[in-house]
């Protein structure tokens, strides 16, 4: 800009927008609604010409009862693709009923953990606890006999969550089809599933049979939050559910992962915005190149106090608390 050049940003974090442009160019559903000068407005009316409607800001966080711990890490190791240790001998619970946020630099070892919890990845070392039982290594249908249902939304909506190829039906599928009781499997079940997803989250696709990756971002990451969370999971993870989503999307995000805790279910949210994990979360795990660095108070903390833990190394972590006691 000092130069004289002419730069655009396209952006749906509307922080980045009032921090460093001049003007903004509203559209919606690839309309052009208006250009306003940044310094004349405020997020609450951007995000009313974004939207087409007025839309609360604010995230409702329940009060959380303080129940027993319904899946405890201990020691736990995990490497990576590479072969690298990603996580590091982590110790953390998680509680039915809460949302436990994890921040962290990209790619300090969160990616790898949702999927060791969701036993996606082999865990090197350590256990898993629920109710007093070791999980790890146990196959999925012991584990779910043992009443931990756990459910996945990964990163990679297109690559782990759904098959781009497959209609909506066919995916709500992938979740169900051993239940099917002979080699013609009950679509009836997935396409009613695939129906109330599309009807309760508002999305917007032609019909149930249209393939997935013809969607937008935000109604696919509605489709893959809706089949993950019918399947009623006891622990629900989620790594940057709202990567790339609108304002909009976003919110309708944050208010099922609410519901999601309201019914008792323990939520693991990956996130990278800061302020939402300090809105959102009722504790939010800090990792920094695998190894955790502290556990902080959603409702007490503050940026500051995450991007220090951020940055913090495990052995500066303990000599503060050693200093403390």
């Amino acid at each position: 800009k000092e130069e004289g050049h002419a730069i655009i940003i396209i952006t749906h974090k509307l922080n980045e927008v009032k921090e460093i442009s001049d003007r903004v160019a509203i559209l919606r559903k690839g309309e052009y609604i208006t250009t306003v000068n940044t310094a004349e407005t405020n997020e609450q009316e951007l995000t009313e010409w974004m939207v087409g409607r007025k839309i609360d800001l604010n995230i409702d966080r329940p009060h959380m009862d303080k129940t027993r711990p319904l899946l405890e890490l201990r020691d736990v190791s995990i490497r990576n693709d590479e072969g690298a240790t990603a996580i590091d001998d982590v110790n953390f619970y998680i509680r039915g009923g809460e949302i436990l946020g994890v921040a962290g630099i990209a790619g300090c070892g969160q990616k790898e953990l949702c999927e060791a919890i969701a036993g996606l990845r082999p865990i090197e070392k350590g256990q898993m606890i629920h109710k007093g039982d070791n999980i790890v290594g146990l196959p999925p249908k012991q584990i779910l006999e043992k009443g931990i249902s756990m459910s996945f939304i990964p990163e990679d909506r297109l690559g782990m969550g759904l098959v781009g190829n497959m209609d909506i039906t066919d995916n709500m599928m992938l979740r169900s089809y051993t239940k099917g009781k002979s080699v013609f499997l009950d679509r009836e079940r997935p396409k009613n599933l695939a129906e109330e997803i599309i009807k309760s989250l508002k999305v917007i696709t032609p019909n149930t049979h249209t393939p997935v990756r013809r969607l937008s971002g935000g109604n696919i990451q509605k489709i893959l939050v809706g089949r993950e969370i019918a399947s009623s999971p006891k622990v629900l993870m989620a790594a940057y559910p709202v990567r790339g989503l609108d304002i909009n999307a976003s919110y309708t995000i944050y208010n099922l992962l609410t519901e999601q805790k309201d019914n008792g279910v323990a939520v693991v949210f990956v996130g990278e915005d800061l302020d939402v994990l300090i809105e959102l979360c009722d504790r939010i795990l800090v990792i920094n190149s695998g190894k955790v660095t502290g556990i902080v108070d959603g409702r007490n903390t503050t940026k500051e106090e995450i991007g220090l833990l951020m940055t913090k190394s495990e052995k500066a972590s303990k000599e503060e608390k050693q200093n403390e006691q």
